[in-house]
C-alpha cells in the first residue's frame, strides 16, 4: 500500500464508529425536535379554536404584536435572526445558538396566531430544531466541522415533524442552504433524524392536515404545458411575496427605530383591514381555505388577500414563518387559474401549494418530494414541472437572505475534463 493513499481516508473501524457517532445523535435530535413540535402543533390547534371561538381576541393584536416585539427586543438577542441565523451558522460556525431561540419563538408564534396575525409554523420548527441541536452540538464537544450537519439534522427535523413530510424535510436541509447546490454529505444523518422526528411527533398525538387530489390520468402535451404557465405564474407570486416582505421589513427598521412599536404598529393596520373589509379568512393559518381550494371554485381574489395580510404581519415583526400563508397562497392560486388553464381544480392547487413555496424558498426538489408525500406519487410528475418553473422564474433572491448563491439558476456548461497528458515515447 502506497504511503500517500494509507493516509487519504479513515480506517474501517473509525469510519463505522463516526458514522454510528453521527446516527445517534441525528435521533437524539429527533427525539428533543419531534417533542418540540408536537407541542408546538398542540398549542397551535388551541391558539387557532380560541382565537375562531372569540373573534374579539383580534383587538389584542397590536398588543400581541408590542409583546413579541418587547420579548425579543430584552430577551432574543441573537435569536431574533431567526432562520437566517442558522444557515449563517451552518455556513461559517461561529457561537453556539442560543437555548431560548426554542421557547421564545415557539410563545411568540403561539401568541401571534392567538390573536391573528397572519404567520406560519415552518420558521418555528425549523429554529427551536436547530437551537436545540446545537445544544448537544455543544454537549458533546463536537468539532467545528461536525456542527453544522447536526445544525442540518435540527432543520431536517423540525421541517419534517412539523408537516409530516419526513422525506421532503431531510431534503430541505440540504436544498435551503445554497441556490443550486446540495450538501450530499448530510443526507444519511438527516434522513434519519427527519423519520425518526416524525414519528415521536406522531407518538405524542401530534397530527397533519390531508388534501385528496382526484386520479386526473394521462395528462396531454397542452395541460403539461399549461402546467408549465401555471407554474411560471407561480414562480412570479413567490417573487412578489419576497420582495415585498423584504422591502416592507427594511421600511419599518428605517423609519422605526424601536422594535416593539413595529408590530404593534402592523397589529393595528391588520386588525382594522380585517374588520372592514370582513377578511378575518385570511388571518392566521387558513387551512379550512387550503382545503376547500381542493373541492370548491374559490373568489380569484384569495390568493392576494393573504399575500397582502402575510406580507403586513411577516415585514411588521410577527413570528411564525412563512410556509403554510405560501401554502394557501399557492393553492388558491390555483384554484383561480385552472378554469383559465383548462386543468382539473384539485391538481392545480395541489401544485400551487409546493410550487410557490418552491420558488420563495428556492427548494424545488425538496417541495415535489413533499407533493409525493402528502398527494401520492401521482403527483410527482406535475409537481416537478410546476416546482421547477417556479424556481426558474422567482428571481434571485428568496424568503431566506441567508441563502447563498451556490451555483444559480442560469445554466453553465459542464466542467470538461483536463487534456491527458501526451503518451511518453516508445522505447
Amino acid at each position: 500500500m502506497k504511503p500517500d493513499r494509507a493516509h487519504s481516508r479513515l480506517p474501517p473501524i473509525a469510519s463505522l464508529s463516526a458514522l454510528g457517532r453521527g446516527l445517534l445523535l441525528a435521533a437524539a435530535v429527533a427525539l428533543l425536535a419531534g417533542s418540540a413540535s408536537a407541542l408546538f402543533l398542540h398549542a397551535l390547534d388551541w391558539a387557532t379554536a380560541t382565537r375562531l371561538a372569540s373573534p374579539w381576541l383580534l383587538a389584542g393584536l397590536p398588543l400581541a404584536g408590542f409583546a413579541v416585539g418587547w420579548a425579543y427586543l430584552k430577551l432574543g438577542g441573537r435569536s431574533d435572526g431567526g432562520n437566517n441565523l442558522l444557515i449563517d451558522e451552518i455556513h461559517q460556525p461561529r457561537q453556539t445558538l442560543p437555548l431560548r431561540m426554542a421557547p421564545l419563538v415557539l410563545l411568540a408564534t403561539v401568541v401571534s396566531h392567538l390573536f391573528g396575525a397572519s404567520v406560519g409554523r415552518e420558521g418555528t420548527a425549523v429554529q427551536m430544531g436547530g437551537a436545540l441541536a446545537d445544544q448537544l452540538a455543544r454537549a458533546f464537544r463536537l468539532a467545528r466541522e461536525e456542527r453544522p450537519v447536526l445544525l442540518m439534522c435540527g432543520i431536517a427535523a423540525g421541517f419534517g415533524s412539523v408537516f409530516g413530510t419526513p422525506l421532503a424535510g431531510a431534503l430541505f436541509a440540504l436544498e435551503v442552504l445554497a441556490i443550486g447546490r446540495l450538501q450530499h454529505a448530510a443526507l444519511l444523518p438527516c434522513l434519519v433524524a427527519a423519520l425518526l422526528a416524525d414519528r415521536v411527533a406522531l407518538l405524542w398525538g401530534a397530527s397533519h392536515s390531508h388534501y385528496a387530489v382526484a386520479p386526473f390520468g394521462q395528462l396531454s402535451l397542452l395541460q403539461l404545458g399549461a402546467l408549465l404557465l401555471a407554474g411560471a405564474l407561480f414562480g412570479l407570486t413567490a417573487r412578489l411575496f419576497a420582495g415585498a416582505s423584504h422591502a416592507l421589513a427594511a421600511q419599518f427598521k428605517r423609519r422605526i427605530a424601536w422594535a416593539p412599536l413595529r408590530p404593534l404598529l402592523g397589529g393595528c393596520v391588520i386588525a382594522a383591514l380585517a374588520w372592514s373589509l370582513g377578511a378575518e379568512r385570511y388571518l392566521g393559518l387558513g387551512l379550512p381555505v387550503i382545503g376547500q381550494a381542493f373541492e370548491q371554485p374559490l373568489p380569484a381574489w384569495d390568493f392576494v388577500g393573504k399575500l397582502a395580510f402575510t406580507i403586513a404581519s411577516i415585514g411588521s415583526g410577527f413570528k411564525g414563518g412563512e410556509v403554510t400563508p405560501l401554502f394557501f397562497i399557492g393553492a388558491t392560486l390555483g384554484n383561480a387559474l385552472a378554469p383559465l388553464l383548462q386543468l382539473p381544480l384539485d391538481l392545480l392547487a395541489a401544485v400551487g401549494l409546493v410550487a410557490v413555496f418552491a420558488g420563495a424558498a428556492n427548494t424545488p426538489l425538496a417541495c415535489t418530494l413533499m407533493a409525493i408525500e402528502l398527494f401520492g406519487t401521482a403527483l410527482g410528475m406535475p409537481a416537478a414541472l410546476g416546482c421547477a418553473a417556479s424556481y426558474l422564474c422567482s428571481g434571485p433572491q428568496g424568503i431566506y437572505h441567508a441563502q447563498r448563491p451556490g451555483a444559480g439558476k442560469a445554466a453553465r456548461p459542464l466542467p470538461t475534463a483536463p487534456p491527458a497528458p501526451p503518451a511518453p515515447p516508445a522505447t
